[in-house]
């Protein structure tokens, strides 16, 4: 399977991005000649890792029969200090709500997911220490 991701010019440091048929426009900070009209790159691929481990664990904990009220993931990354710059920790904290939620199944959907299925996961772990944790409210 191929995919393809199309990133237009659209003047200044604003670029835009087509995938999957969905237009979104990319930016840098005003500081460095941006002009602040959409998320930075860097960002976008802590999103992309979220996205992908959220659509695993909500699709696995279905096949559990277990549907949590509220599900978030929260990303975050710590960047080096020297370019070229990219997170070389991140850290997923998953939090869940709802009635009769079992740890023991959440850890399982997760682990499924970073260990197996997110690809988005797999790319960025040969380059950055990812670490996780489970919340339920």
């Amino acid at each position: 399977m191929n995919n393809k991701v199309d990133v237009t010019w659209a003047g200044n440091m604003s670029f835009e991005a087509e995938v999957n048929g969905f237009k979104l426009m990319m930016d840098a900070d005003d500081k460095v000649g941006g002009e602040n009209r959409g998320p930075r790159p860097k960002p976008l691929t802590l999103a992309s890792l979220g996205g992908c481990t959220a659509m695993d664990v909500i699709s696995i904990l279905k096949k559990m029969r277990v549907e949590p009220d509220y599900f978030n993931i929260s990303v975050d990354g710590d960047l080096t200090e020297e370019h070229p710059k990219y997170y070389h920790k991140i850290h997923l904290t998953y939090i869940f709500r709802g009635q009769g939620l079992e740890m023991e199944k959440l850890e399982k959907a997760v682990s499924l997911s970073l260990e197996r299925y997110c690809g988005v996961n797999a790319l960025l772990k040969h380059g950055s220490n990812i670490t996780h944790s489970i919340v339920i409210e």
